[in-house]
């Protein structure tokens, strides 16, 4: 018995014991998720950040292809414009020689030969006798020749490449079979 005479009952001990961990476990559940909702809550920044910093970055690289389209002939034209200077110049002499205008006209096509070549554009231009590539040759007729068959006769006009791809075939002639 206790010093104020009551009987101790003992399932009130027992009773006390599993209340106070009831409270222990519900705080604990508590905490765990006060924690995990902190942390939800910084995932949920940190996803919204990258989100932001892929727009960013995809924005800036739209921006950077249309400028890239928008500028890509800069090169080649700036290359073209000797080319118009000369023309030009040749034009305004007044009494030019037939010399003169065919001097010019070869220093023109010079100039405008090297700013196609500056550019990665290169002349097809197949001699006689090579063999016919319908990659990059356009048959325009075969005709009967004393060389191989589907060998090249002639140039009827040059083709030209743009860095390795086909700009415009060469139109040839083409040695038909015997």
């Amino acid at each position: 018995m206790s010093e104020n005479n009551t009987p101790i009952d003992p399932g009130t001990a027992e009773q006390a014991a599993p209340e106070s961990q009831a409270t222990e476990a519900t705080q604990d559940l508590a905490a765990q998720l006060a924690e995990l909702q902190a942390k939800n809550a910084e995932l949920a920044d940190l996803y919204l950040r990258a989100q932001a910093d892929v727009q960013n970055a995809r924005r800036r690289a739209d921006e950077e292809i249309a400028k890239s389209r928008k500028f890509a002939v800069e090169g080649f034209a700036e290359s073209l414009l000797p080319v118009i200077d000369s023309l030009e110049a040749g034009l305004a002499i007044p009494n030019a020689s037939i010399e003169q205008i065919r001097e010019g006209s070869e220093a023109t096509l010079r100039q405008l030969k090297s700013a196609l070549e500056r550019n990665k554009v290169v002349e097809v231009a197949p001699a006689a006798g090579t063999k016919f590539d319908p990659s990059q040759h356009q048959a325009i007729s075969m005709v009967p020749a004393e060389q191989e068959a589907n060998t090249v006769v002639s140039v009827l006009q040059k083709g030209y490449l743009i860095a390795e791809r086909v700009l415009r075939p060469a139109l040839v002639t083409v040695a038909a079979p015997k």
